[in-house]
């Protein structure tokens, strides 16, 4: 059980890291033809950022709001 302000905070939360990750996985591969070394450590950064994100979508599943009875 969780409080309904806690889900919204952890819906908020689920789509700043997905857009987050893949936004930096995409400025990794821009930068990736410059600047191997550093496009890598974005493309991997990011990546991870994503799937964390995706993996609290299933975290999130799993919650159920309090009943106001």
């Amino acid at each position: 059980m969780a409080a309904p302000h806690t889900l919204q905070r952890l819906q908020k939360l689920i789509w700043v890291l997905i857009y987050g990750g893949l936004l930096t996985l995409v400025l990794g591969i821009a930068i990736a033809r410059t600047d191997e070394p550093t496009g890598w450590v974005l493309m991997v950064g990011g990546g991870v950022v994503a799937a964390v994100g995706v993996a609290l979508i299933a975290v999130r599943a799993r919650l159920q709001a309090d009943s106001q009875s």
